[in-house]
């Protein structure tokens, strides 16, 4: 008996000893793998140990042979199928590797390894809800405490405030506890509580530096709040470790967008796309960063792409609409049709489809359906909101009581006196896109995006003086002392300064809420221009209303929404008009049209530039444009959109009535809103 136990244990040995030297010396590991299998031919372990180290030693078609033997002899061996899949991933066959990941975690659910790659395979593919429940599942699967256990199922099933209330109970008694900081760091992401988030992964990683997963978490967080250059800089430290990492890939190309890098984030989507060549969100990814640099022609293919791989994928053939260009055929009617009349579409892609539609219809002349299609797709967008317009006229208000010209007349002085940033504000779709071209043709001009960092600051601001009032942004600007506004004006110029690839002197910040801090603009850089794009309330609203925008315009989805905010701009930039005489230089989309050569010569004396011959050629600029207008302004201003809107006129009673006077005496301001402070609805 003890003759016969000594070769397996002698084999147990042999495997050991292989298996020690995978990390440091894998080709001597596969030598050895390579000798048990002389002596036991077929081995699993073996097997399985040999191609984990061909792969490690870059010989990946080695591998992939073994794996893949070893597979259809052992199929519901959970670990080689997950070797199988990571070996997959590595030789750039992304769906046959999500579809091994799958088996690996169906067979095992308990391996965390298998999740997490699976997470990071589906990031890489494009689906990101797909993403975050495999990353949940690896939580869940990685936890050896039993105490995350209860909150690791709370957060895998949803239940967030279950999930956050046990995980605050664990860290109270043990701070360091970095799994239970990653967990919560997650909670705080699915609140959308981004500071939050922010800070519990930095503590995370002070603690644990390694911690590639919580460091992924990180780089997200970042990127998501427009601190893109950061995010950078972690997804780099990831890929110097994991450099075919799907998951790292797509996070650096949807960085990259955020730092105006298009082409490299194109190029990185195009690896990606050989890899998983099936996934439409990936093309439809792809698509949005050939747009943005002005290819058209591809974009549309990338989008059609999209749409052949994934037809219901409502967002898609918005995404085609919105260049504006193009036009639907009958075929792609029908399919927009068939694709409404499924019951089985979830809410995100039915209000694409609806704005689709509602799209191909007005171009057609449909317009009553066309607007049928259009109020379903905002009332169903307008529903996951919590956008509240008295809010809003609250905060207007509050904002005219605080920045009194007193207020300002005993700040002057105060900022950072840099002349280089130039702030185009109002509302969306009034021109401002057209401005920018306009300026960014300029020599001495660069054009950027709709930046985030003013309304970062204003949040942090907020926070800082959190009161249930909401009246914590106001307290915390009139609190500012003058060296306080100039490190925030300095603050500004350092977190943009990565967003300006040339050596010209100004650029632009287009982001259009910004008219809502005017006053905290003026007071950290005085000496910026500041540029209010206004357009006539009917067709400016009118033209929010049709367009479904990513993100960031909650006021656009109710035409009664739509008409209290334009009134509430229209009364805000008429008191700084007042108490800041001169300090807004006002273009108006209709004057532009009909008089461009004198608006452009106004705008630019403003801005303090000579005049350039080269701003009225501004449709030849080939920069990179990301807005709605993008293939707009790379045309001849046209007067065709001035009017649109009155072909909708018989349904757009209940904007009508909410702006009031305001559509009345446009472009001038009515006596109402010129009076004293009026109390907010």
């Amino acid at each position: 008996m003890s003759g016969e136990s000594q070769p397996l244990g002698s084999l147990e040995v042999a495997l050991q000893h292989a298996a020690r030297l995978l990390s440091s010396r894998p080709a001597l590991a596969a030598e050895q793998a390579a000798e048990i299998l002389k002596v036991v031919p077929g081995h699993p372990g073996a097997q399985l140990l040999l191609a984990v180290a061909q792969r490690a030693g870059g010989d990946l078609p080695a591998a992939l042979t073994g794996l893949e033997e070893l597979c259809r002899r052992q199929p519901r061996w959970a670990e080689a199928q997950f070797e199988l899949g990571v070996t997959l991933g590595g030789a750039g066959r992304g769906e046959a590797a999500i579809a091994a990941l799958r088996s690996a975690v169906a067979l095992k659910p308990e391996l965390p390894d298998a999740w997490r790659a699976l997470a990071d395979h589906l990031a890489g593919a494009g689906d990101a809800a797909g993403a975050d429940q495999a990353y949940a599942r690896h939580i869940k699967a990685a936890t050896r405490d039993p105490r995350l256990l209860a909150p690791a199922a709370a957060l895998v099933e949803n239940r967030i405030p279950e999930a956050e209330a046990l995980l605050r109970a664990h860290l109270r008694a043990h701070p360091t506890d970095v799994a239970a900081l990653r967990m919560l760091a997650e909670v705080a992401a699915r609140l959308r509580r981004w500071r939050d988030s922010q800070t519990l992964l930095e503590r995370c990683l002070e603690l644990a530096p390694g911690f590639d997963a919580a460091r992924h978490n990180y780089a997200l967080v970042l990127n998501r709040q427009g601190k893109a250059a950061p995010a950078l800089a972690q997804v780099e430290q990831l890929l110097a470790r994991e450099p075919r990492n799907p998951g790292y890939r797509n996070l650096k190309a949807a960085v990259l967008v955020n730092l105006g890098e298009y082409a490299e984030s194109a190029r990185i989507y195009e690896r990606v796309l050989a890899e998983f060549p099936q996934q439409p969100k990936v093309w439809m990814s792809y698509g949005h960063s050939l747009k943005t640099t002005g290819r058209v022609a591809d974009a549309v293919a990338a989008y059609r792409g999209a749409i052949a791989r994934g037809p219901t994928l409502g967002e898609a053939w918005w995404s085609l609409a919105n260049l504006k260009t193009v036009t639907f055929t009958e075929a792609d009617v029908t399919a927009l049709r068939a694709a409404l009349a499924r019951n089985d579409l979830d809410d995100e892609d039915r209000l694409h489809f609806e704005f689709t539609l509602g799209k191909a219809l007005e171009d057609e002349g449909a317009y009553e359906e066309s607007f049928r299609h259009y109020a379903a797709g905002n009332a169903l967008r307008r529903q996951s909101l919590r956008y509240s317009a008295a809010e809003n006229s609250a905060f207007v208000h509050r904002s005219r009581e605080l920045f009194a010209g007193e207020f300002f007349a005993a700040r002057a002085g105060s900022g950072c006196t840099a002349r280089d940033p130039i702030f185009i504000l109002g509302l969306p779709r009034a021109g401002s896109t057209l401005l920018e071209q306009i300026l960014a043709s300029h020599s001495r001009v660069e054009g950027t995006m709709e930046l985030p960092d003013v309304p970062q600051i204003a949040r942090e601001l907020a926070e800082r003086h959190d009161s249930k009032s909401g009246t914590g942004f106001f307290e915390a600007v009139g609190s500012l002392s003058s060296t306080e506004l100039r490190a925030l004006g300095e603050r500004y110029l350092e977190d943009t300064h990565h967003l300006r690839k040339s050596a010209a002197p100004f650029f632009i910040d287009k982001m259009p809420n910004n008219y809502l801090s005017v006053g905290l603009i003026h007071l950290m850089l005085p000496n910026a221009a500041i540029i209010d794009a206004r357009r006539h309330p009917m067709g400016c609203c009118f033209s929010c209303f049709k367009q479904h925008f990513a993100r960031g315009q909650s006021f656009t989805y109710a035409l009664e929404d739509l008409g209290l905010y334009y009134r509430d701009y229209v009364a805000l930039m008429h008191h700084f008009d007042t108490v800041l005489p001169g300090r807004v230089h006002r273009v108006l989309y209709e004057n532009m049209v009909a008089d461009t050569e004198n608006e452009v010569r106004r705008l630019l004396e403003r801005c303090g530039l000579e005049f350039e011959a080269a701003c009225l050629r501004f449709y030849d600029n080939e920069r990179a444009v990301r807005t709605a207008s993008s293939e707009q302004v790379r045309q001849p201003i046209f007067t065709a959109g001035l009017e649109q809107w009155r072909h909708y006129a018989p349904w757009l009673g209940p904007l009508e009535a909410e702006l009031g006077s305001v559509l009345t005496a446009y472009p001038e301001v009515p006596s109402d809103v010129t009076m004293e402070l009026q109390k907010p609805r």
